[in-house]
C-alpha cells in the first residue's frame, strides 16, 4: 500500500558542486525537497522506491546499493542508492541521472531505510506507467515513493527548449495536480505535448498516479517555479 510520496525535480544543478556559482539560487528548491522527504520519512514506510526518468523505451529496476554520480557534469561527486552490504554486486548498474539526484537527496536527508529504484523511459504510455505504479504498491508492505522529474524546459527564451507558449499552462496544470494529489489529472497528461515541451517527469508522475489509486492521500504543494526556464515542482502526498 502507498502511505506517502515526495515529488521533487531532478536537475543535476541541485547538487551544489554541479551548480557551482549558481548553487545559492537553488537553495529554496533544495529546502523544499528536504521538507518533502522529511514528511515522507514521518510516515514511517517499510520500503521506499525512488522513481525517475531513464533513457530507453522501457523500465529498469535498480536495487539498493546501485551507484551513480555526476562525473558527466564535470564534478567527481559519487552517490549510491541507499546502503548495501555487498555494493560490488550491483556495481555494473549505473543509476540514470534522475535517480542519481534522488540518491543524493536521500543521502543529504540521512535516509537509512530500505530503498530501491525504478527508472521509466519517456516512451512508456500512461497505462503502462499506471500498471507499474500499481505493481509497486499492490502488497501489504507500507510503501513510499520518491518521484523525480522536471516539468517543461520551454518556459523562457533562454530555456533549454526555447520559449513555447504552451509550457506555462502545462506546468500550471501539473502543479495543481501534484499539489492536490490528483492522480486522475496526472494520468490524463498529454504524452505527445509533454515530449514536445521536454518534460522529464511525465512518466514518473503517471507511475505515481497508478500507485496512489485507492490510497486517499492528500497533497501539499511545497514549491513551484521555473528557474533557468525549466519548471520545478515539489509536493508531498500523505494520508
Amino acid at each position: 500500500m502507498l502511505v506517502a510520496a515526495a515529488v521533487c525535480p531532478c536537475p543535476p544543478l541541485l547538487v551544489p558542486e554541479v551548480a557551482a556559482g549558481a548553487a545559492p539560487e537553488l537553495e529554496p528548491v533544495r529546502a523544499a525537497c528536504a521538507d518533502a522527504i522529511g514528511a515522507l520519512a514521518a510516515a514511517r514506510p517499510d520500503r521506499l522506491v525512488v522513481v525517475g526518468p531513464a533513457e530507453g523505451a522501457g523500465s529498469e529496476v535498480y536495487p539498493e546499493g546501485a551507484p551513480g554520480g555526476f562525473q558527466g557534469f564535470g564534478v567527481d561527486v559519487r552517490v549510491r542508492l541507499g546502503q548495501h552490504k555487498d555494493a560490488g554486486a550491483v556495481a555494473d548498474l549505473r543509476l540514470p541521472y534522475g535517480l542519481a539526484v534522488g540518491a543524493w537527496l536521500l543521502e543529504r536527508a540521512g535516509w537509512t531505510g530500505p530503498v530501491d529504484g525504478l527508472g521509466v523511459g519517456d516512451a512508456l504510455p500512461p497505462e503502462t506507467c499506471a500498471a507499474l505504479g500499481r505493481d509497486l504498491t499492490s502488497g501489504a508492505v507500507r510503501t513510499a515513493l520518491l518521484v523525480l522529474g522536471d516539468a517543461s524546459a520551454c518556459r523562457t527564451l533562454k530555456a533549454p527548449g526555447y520559449l513555447d507558449e504552451r509550457a506555462a499552462p502545462f506546468d500550471a496544470a501539473v502543479g495543481r495536480a501534484l499539489g492536490a494529489a490528483d492522480g486522475t489529472a496526472l494520468a490524463a497528461l498529454d504524452t505527445g505535448l509533454a515530449r514536445e515541451l521536454q518534460v522529464s517527469g511525465r512518466a514518473p508522475w503517471q507511475v505515481l498516479a497508478g500507485a496512489a489509486e485507492g490510497a486517499a492521500l492528500t497533497g501539499t504543494p511545497r514549491y513551484e517555479d521555473a528557474p533557468y526556464g525549466v519548471g520545478y515542482v515539489v509536493a508531498s502526498w500523505a494520508a
